[in-house]
């Protein structure tokens, strides 16, 4: 397993890390003096600039942090069918044993809310079939569902074989789950794999278990495959493709702390099952600077991490923190916790930077009709890559029509962001310039994404000792005045950067009325960026921009 990343980050001994619980913001190591190193490997991936990993230098330029916008179709998928509301009926199909009638009215009082949300779930390109792939709870609690898209936008619900007349995959007594498409998986009938907390027939109806579950096209599942570790009910699980593990999220309550992460990672997610969650190290919760409830009356309320999702996306893990603000608790689940989603990114998997922490995906509590008033929760896999746009998908719950019965609608939205456009480092006038700590490189075309349309970029490369390597220098680099995110530099008098392959160089842009959100360098003029691409999107064949 490696000790030094592809960006040239050393892994700190013993890994992962002991952390005491606390209710702090987390340390990032290796954005501390001493701890970046000397020369960054640059060949994984765009390279974002949200934070100042990169950064060696920047004049009259301003970092923007951008949230995503929700797409005016919103909510995207609703239960609009028999089986996604409770009936009763329906407590024989998902296996649980008699209950105390107080059991059972407790459970249909909470179960009858109209439900089509991902709790995690997935949104994936599949890149085989060509089709967006999302999976869903259907119905509150009961069962799994699937729907499919031709633009990741309009969802259809197919008609299966699973449930005859249902787009139904999987009945089970289920909360959070967390479906991955594994492309690195050789076993044909495992590529899909399902990360689901179930509850158990013989167990008192607030205790989850974890199981794995797989599948060859996210359609057909198979048994539990492991055997089941109790945990906190909103645990999930994601791939870190830079270190090569499966990544254990694991909710657990802390004194003062209460709703957090605890971490656990593992080469073998269908094999290394003997373990119980707490023994688990604890891992990231939220923390003071994040943002109370706005109504006064639950402001005294700390903050807690209700969930964390996390993803590769190009060269660096991006985390959708899903932050729980507080609750009204009558009447008893008339109206749905507060949750909205920040942002955090890491550059070693495991400490996340959260430098803003304003909604990146929020709740709309000025409209009571709003689909979203109270409750987002993230989608495994993160985002999707359309052209030139990323789009997320989450849960929102809406507020009850009857403020006393509980009977909000859980719905499935969307919203879109540039792509890398996470944060940008903006120029107005004067001009403004950037640049970068050393940085290596083995391929030879220069890509920016930028928006230079009310302006202009050019870049310069600088050696060692800080002169201008010619000819790339600025006055040999052909100006850019456009809006894009894929622009490929040239400099006059030089056909690539390969006479730079393998050396220490420093990237020097130059902005006026512009914003940079990334650069790369790729072996291909095209532009591959050979960084991870999330959940995919049509012209990936796999987890890769290759």
């Amino acid at each position: 397993m490696p000790k030094t990343l592809h960006n040239g980050i050393v892994l700190p001994d013993p890994w992962p890390p002991v952390r005491e619980p606390a209710y702090a913001p987390m340390p990032v190591p290796y954005l501390e003096p001493g701890n970046i190193p000397d020369v960054i490997p640059i060949d994984v991936g765009r390279q974002l600039f949200v934070d100042d990993f990169l950064v060696e230098a920047a004049e009259n330029l301003e970092r923007t942090y951008h949230p995503a916008e929700y797409h005016p179709t919103c909510p995207v998928i609703r239960p609009d069918r028999p089986w996604e509301t409770f009936q009763e009926g329906d407590w024989d199909k998902v296996g649980s044993e008699p209950a105390p009638e107080a059991h059972r009215k407790e459970r249909l009082f909470h179960r009858s809310r109209p439900t089509a949300h991902p709790f995690s779930d997935g949104a994936w390109w599949d890149p085989d079939e060509k089709i967006f792939k999302m999976w869903y709870q259907c119905g509150f609690n009961k069962a799994t569902a699937y729907a499919v898209s031709r633009d990741a936008v309009h969802w259809e619900k197919p008609d299966l074989d699973v449930e005859p007349g249902t787009n139904i995959v999987l009945r089970h007594n289920r909360d959070s789950a967390a479906v991955w498409l594994d492309n690195n998986e050789k076993n044909p009938a495992h590529r899909y794999k399902m990360f689901v907390t179930e509850m158990f027939p013989d167990w008192n109806h607030e205790i989850y278990a974890l199981v794995v579950r797989t599948s060859p096209d996210g359609i057909h599942w198979s048994g539990r495959l492991t055997s089941p570790v109790r945990m906190g009910d909103r645990s999930t699980v994601h791939y870190d493709p830079f270190r090569g593990v499966w990544v254990f999220g694991i909710r657990h309550g802390h004194e003062g702390i209460r709703r957090s992460r605890c971490y656990r990672e593992t080469t073998d997610p269908l094999a290394d099952w003997s373990w119980d969650a707490s023994e688990s190290h604890f891992w990231v919760g939220a923390d003071p600077l994040d943002l109370r409830h706005p109504d006064p009356k639950l402001a005294h309320e700390n903050p807690q991490l209700y969930n964390l999702d996390c993803m590769a996306y190009e060269s660096i893990t991006l985390g959708q923190f899903c932050i729980w603000q507080g609750e009204y608790t009558e009447p008893v689940g008339a109206y749905p916790k507060r949750n909205e989603i920040k942002l955090g990114f890491s550059r070693d998997g495991y400490h996340f930077d959260r430098p803003d922490r304003r909604p990146f995906m929020g709740v709309n509590m000025d409209d009571p009709e709003a689909w979203n008033w109270g409750n987002v929760q993230s989608v495994g896999g993160g985002c999707l890559i359309v052209g030139d746009r990323l789009h997320f998908h989450c849960s929102g719950w809406s507020r009850s029509k009857d403020p006393g019965k509980p009977c909000p609608v859980l719905t499935t939205g969307m919203a879109t962001l540039r792509r890398d456009g996470f944060a940008s480092m903006d120029a107005r006038e004067p001009e403004g310039t950037l640049t970068t700590r050393p940085v290596r490189f083995d391929g030879k075309f220069l890509f920016v994404n930028v928006d230079g349309g009310a302006g202009e970029l050019r870049a310069e490369v600088l050696g060692a000792d800080g002169a201008v390597i010619e000819p790339f220098s600025r006055e040999h680099c052909a100006v850019v005045r456009s809006d894009s995110t894929r622009v490929h530099l040239h400099w006059s008098g030089a056909a690539d950067l390969s006479s730079l392959s393998g050396q220490a160089v420093r990237f020097r842009f130059h902005l006026r009325n512009a914003k940079l959100y990334a650069f790369w360098v790729s072996p291909e003029p095209h532009g591959a960026s050979q960084g991870y691409v999330a959940a995919g999107g049509p012209g990936f064949n796999g987890a890769k921009d290759e």
